[in-house]
């Protein structure tokens, strides 16, 4: 039996085609139409129904997306595109497919495929986190994906960023979601280019700080040891609550070795334990880890 796995993000759809065992049998994207719930519903049927065409035979659909179902309304929240929130998206989607659809947060299908055969792989527990444009996170345990009572489990971005101090970490927040000083408004692409900018007056992307970094400049510089200190921070947090046998990092900053340099030496002290040694590791699936944890979790929805 084959395995779809799509991977929503705000530019883009990702489609994976996995056979039984996880190999990858092909792949294909688009552009992500959010004009309209009407329009983003049409794109989504339209590309799988292309994969209908193309594979010939049945396949089970899972689909990553950022954002959460609601376990009370089973509508969507929390997604950064907009016109998905408060609509009942996997009924929508079933019924113009006409099969089940499998819908879950996009760090919660990464951390499954690196539990199931990435860099967690044989681990009893997994911690992923994703660092990119935002930060996310998702629990495993025994490679079972843990949403928690209300579908929140390991939502790591929306807790106040731990330790902070507005003479280290810059002025106070306010985050999309209504909290102040979130830990994904520090510990992200837009938490790095923000205190950048803080720092030397100049709007650049998280990649730019990297880059100036690299050459030498020294308010990036200043923004990347604070940036490493807010993620040990909030990775030694992640450990006392959880204390998982491994945690996973993916996402875009996540393939920076600048900005993890030194980071385990900085989360052991904050560690409750008289010996750190949690593996903290990078993505083996990379980018790809999203739309292959909607799959796994999409085949296993369906009973395949």
């Amino acid at each position: 039996m084959l395995q779809v796995g799509l991977d929503i993000g705000g530019t883009k759809i990702a489609a994976v085609v996995l056979d039984s065992t996880g190999r990858e049998c092909g792949r294909w994207r688009q552009p992500t139409q959010k004009g309209s719930y009407e329009q983003f519903l049409e794109s989504v049927s339209q590309l799988v129904n292309t994969l209908r065409q193309q594979l010939a035979q049945p396949f089970s659909l899972g689909i990553a997306l950022p954002g959460s179902v609601s376990p009370v309304s089973g509508r969507i929240r929390n997604a950064n595109i907009l016109v998905l929130n408060g609509q009942p998206l996997a009924q929508d989607l079933a019924t113009r497919l006409g099969q089940p659809v499998t819908l879950a947060n996009d760090a919660n299908c990464f951390a499954l495929s690196e539990a199931r055969d990435g860099a967690g792989a044989g681990y009893s527990s997994v911690f992923g986190m994703t660092l990119g444009t935002g930060c996310g996170g998702g629990l495993i345990i025994n490679n079972q994906l843990i949403i928690g009572g209300y579908g929140s489990a390991a939502e790591c971005g929306h807790i106040p960023l731990p330790g902070y101090q507005a003479e280290n970490d810059g002025p106070a927040v306010r985050c999309y979601c209504g909290q102040e000083n979130c830990a994904e408004s520090f510990v992200s692409g837009t938490g790095l280019a923000r205190g950048y900018h803080l720092l030397a007056g100049e709007e650049v992307c998280g990649e730019q700080v990297i880059s100036r970094a690299q050459a030498g400049d020294a308010a990036a510089l200043q923004q990347v040891d604070r940036f490493r200190s807010q993620l040990a921070r909030l990775l030694a947090t992640v450990i006392n609550v959880v204390d998982p046998a491994v945690i996973v990092l993916g996402g875009g900053l996540s393939q920076s070795p600048l900005l993890l340099e030194g980071v385990a030496q900085q989360v052991a002290p904050r560690v409750f334990t008289d010996h750190f040694q949690t593996p903290i590791v990078t993505a083996l699936h990379g980018a790809s880890s999203g739309m292959r944890g909607a799959a796994w979790l999409g085949a296993e929805h369906n009973g395949w």
